[in-house]
């Protein structure tokens, strides 16, 4: 009989170990379908812009998927951390309201499960400090405010991510969807790019995030989320085109002079010579020379920059025009965290002009442009 309960305690103990095991492992993965998880990601940029008409149709969609009511609730309860109580607060509002009109309309809404009750003697601040250095890829400590510190260890960290009816993955492609809503926080963004990476969220995974924004939030958003997925990854991040937002046509892509672009440019052509050359966000062409000829270029849409050889690089925004001397090595293209778009066309020119090609803008002289954003 001893020793029939002692194979017993064993084997309760190795299935307990093994439930540890499987749900520490799903906590770093991304366990929704691609759907909800687009869902999910518009939910919460809608959240952190506050645009609660939007957000609710957002919200059905989510239902609509699959998405439990437990989840949604959990995502922007979690978001007050990073958006703030008020947008959680008028958030969690929307989603009850949604709920009462589906069910009045006799729509399904699943309840989901919620969060699994924690250990008694359940360590917060050793907890949420592990978590924070998983998330952060390194060991960081506040010591300017010991006080929050605290909270980001023991409350966010700790008691919020222990919370299981999201995993660390989904709550890191919550908190970067939120923070591609907000204006003033990129820093914070690019570092929780790279805690989503961190916590399981695969690179492809990332892609999919500016064009859900772009599609189902705005350009802005998809934008912002392209340039911290970007400058992660070291690679262009597309979210489409910004036929939305701006009335300039886009064209096809410029194949025939690719081969000078970093980046993804179109060429719609115009009467009279003129040119609509349209940058997605980070593309510029090569430095380059017009031969006998002077080029006029009219900013249009968006955010872009000009150099000439050996002078500062001039911001472009709609309006400006720009004319490059004949003669004068230069360079110009789009801000890492806008669509640009330009008319291009030649004035003065003379028999026998040419375009001379030459070496790309590197990526170190590029992401200067844009301020030191260490985080």
């Amino acid at each position: 009989m001893c020793r029939m309960k002692y194979k017993l305690l064993i084997t309760a103990i190795m299935l307990c170990c093994m439930v540890t095991t499987i749900n520490a492992k799903n906590m770093n993965t991304v366990t929704l379908n691609k759907e909800q998880a687009a869902c999910l990601e518009a939910i919460a940029c809608l959240e952190a812009k506050g645009d609660q008409p939007a957000l609710a149709i957002a919200i059905n969609k989510g239902l609509d998927a699959g998405l439990t009511v437990s989840q949604i609730k959990e995502a922007l309860s979690h978001l007050y951390a990073y958006t703030g109580f008020p947008r959680s607060l008028n958030a969690l509002g929307t989603l009850a309201r949604v709920i009462d009109s589906r069910k009045a309309n006799g729509e399904s809404i699943v309840e989901g499960q919620d969060a699994s009750p924690l250990p008694k003697n359940y360590d917060a601040l050793r907890e949420g400090s592990r978590i924070q250095t998983k998330v952060s890829g390194r060991v960081f400590d506040f010591n300017f405010c010991p006080a929050t510190d605290y909270y980001l260890k023991a409350h966010l960290f700790g008691d919020i991510f222990a919370r299981d009816n999201l995993t660390h993955a989904e709550r890191e492609l919550v908190t970067v969807s939120a923070l591609s809503g907000l204006t003033g926080v990129e820093p914070q963004l690019r570092a929780h790019v790279g805690g989503a990476r961190n916590m399981g969220v695969t690179d492809e995974q990332l892609r999919t995030i500016p064009t859900t924004l772009a599609e189902r939030v705005g350009a802005e958003e998809g934008t912002r989320a392209a340039a911290a997925i970007g400058d992660l990854l070291k690679e262009q991040v597309s979210i489409g085109q910004p036929s939305s937002v701006s009335p300039w046509l886009v064209g096809q892509p410029n194949t025939a002079f690719a081969k000078y672009f970093i980046g993804n440019s179109y060429l719609a052509p115009m009467d009279g010579g003129v040119a609509n050359v349209t940058f997605e966000p980070r593309c510029r062409n090569n430095w380059h020379i017009h031969h006998g000829a002077v080029q006029v270029l009219i900013c249009v849409h968006g955010r872009g920059w000009y150099q000439e050889w050996g002078k500062p690089a001039v911001e472009l925004r709609e309006g400006m025009i720009i004319a490059s001397p004949e003669g004068v090595k230069h360079w110009h293209g789009a801000a890492r965290d806008s669509w640009f778009q330009h008319l291009a066309m030649h004035t003065q020119v003379q028999e026998g002009s040419s375009t001379e090609w030459l070496e790309p803008v590197n990526d170190d002289d590029y992401d200067k442009l844009e301020g030191d954003i260490d985080i």
